[in-house]
């Protein structure tokens, strides 16, 4: 079985932010970087990574997205200040 990321995008510090899941975090930073698909990202120039977290499973990454979509905003900053209180861009990072 695959596993899976979810992750959090961001144009600035506590600016406009996108959860999304992945099985490469690598390829889909990259192409949230490069503007390759057009949407929501591409719109608002989120290009930061400020939160990840792997699962070892994707089914399991999926039902954690659905849940931290569902998250009010604050609940997001605070899941990123928790790991990441100087909101740094975590990209360089990743596998």
């Amino acid at each position: 079985m695959a596993s899976g990321w979810v992750y959090i995008m961001t144009n600035k510090p506590r600016g406009t932010l996108y959860v999304g899941v992945t099985s490469d975090i690598g390829r889909r930073i990259g192409e949230h970087r490069e503007e390759h698909v057009d949407g929501f990202t591409k719109r608002n120039g989120l290009k930061i990574l400020v939160h990840a977290e792997h699962h070892d499973e994707i089914e399991q990454a999926i039902q954690r997205e659905k849940l931290i979509k569902h998250w009010p905003r604050a609940w997001k900053v605070e899941l990123i200040q928790a790991s990441n209180p100087d909101w740094q861009d975590l990209g360089a990072t990743m596998p």
